[in-house]
C-alpha cells in the first residue's frame, strides 16, 4: 500500500447499511442511470470509493454488474460481513485500476472527491477508468455563494467546515471548481444536478461528463 493510499485508508465505518445521504442522491441516480445508452444491454459500473458497499448493493438488486473499489480497511470488512458476493476490493484512486479491472461505460464516485488529497490523481483515475464515450457521474457536497452565506449568518461555519473530523471533508468543491479539474483531464459535455433542498442551499451535486 503507497502512501497516498495510507493517508486515506482510515475512514472509519461500522455499519453496512444506507447514509442519510443516499435518501437524496440514490434516486437521482437512478434517473441518471436510466438515460445512459447501454450498448448491448452492457450495464457495468465501476464504483470508486464503494465505502461500505451500500451504493453497489443497490445497483446490484436492480441489475447492473458493480464493480469497485475502497481503501477503508473497514468498509470493504462491512461489505464482506453482509454481502460477500459483491465484487468490491481494497484499493483507490492512486493506483493504475484500469490495468487491473479494464474500462467501464460508467464510472461513479459518490461523496468521494471531498475526501481526496490530491484531486487530479481522482479525476485521472476517473478517466482512465472509462470507455471511449463513457459516464462519469461524480457527486459531493454543493458549495457556492447563497449557501456558504447562510452557513455564515447561521453561525453554522464550525461545524459545516469542522476540523475535528479525522478523515473527514478537506475539499470544498463548487461548480466551477470541479468543471475546471474534469475539463484539465479531458472530459467535455459537463453538467451539474443540485439535489437535497432547494438549488441555492442544495445539500449535494452531482457532476455529469463525458470521456
Amino acid at each position: 500500500m503507497n502512501e497516498d493510499m495510507q493517508d486515506i485508508s482510515g475512514y472509519k465505518w461500522n455499519y453496512a447499511h444506507e447514509s442519510c445521504a443516499h435518501k437524496y442522491l440514490l434516486p437521482q441516480i437512478y434517473k441518471l442511470l436510466d438515460e445512459i445508452d447501454w450498448k448491448d444491454n452492457n450495464k457495468r459500473i465501476f464504483d470508486l470509493g464503494c465505502g461500505n458497499g451500500a451504493t453497489a448493493k443497490n445497483l446490484t438488486n436492480k441489475g447492473f454488474d458493480v464493480t469497485g473499489v475502497d481503501p477503508s480497511t473497514e468498509g470493504i470488512a462491512q461489505i464482506y460481513a453482509k454481502t460477500p458476493n459483491l465484487k468490491l476490493y481494497e484499493g483507490s484512486c492512486y493506483e493504475p485500476l484500469d490495468k487491473k479491472y479494464g474500462k467501464y461505460p460508467v464510472v461513479i464516485s459518490l461523496e468521494v472527491i471531498e475526501h481526496i488529497y490530491s484531486p487530479r490523481k481522482f479525476a485521472n483515475c476517473v478517466y482512465s477508468l472509462l470507455e471511449k464515450n463513457g459516464t462519469a457521474i461524480i457527486s459531493t457536497p454543493y458549495h457556492g455563494y447563497l449557501k456558504n452565506l447562510a452557513i455564515s449568518i447561521t453561525g453554522k461555519m464550525d461545524a459545516h467546515f469542522t476540523a475535528l473530523w479525522d478523515n473527514g471533508h478537506i475539499k470544498f468543491w463548487s461548480e466551477r471548481t470541479l468543471s475546471i479539474l474534469l475539463k484539465e483531464v479531458g472530459f467535455n459535455n459537463i453538467h451539474f444536478k443540485r439535489i437535497g433542498r432547494v438549488s441555492c442551499i442544495a445539500k449535494a451535486m452531482i457532476a455529469i461528463a463525458k470521456k
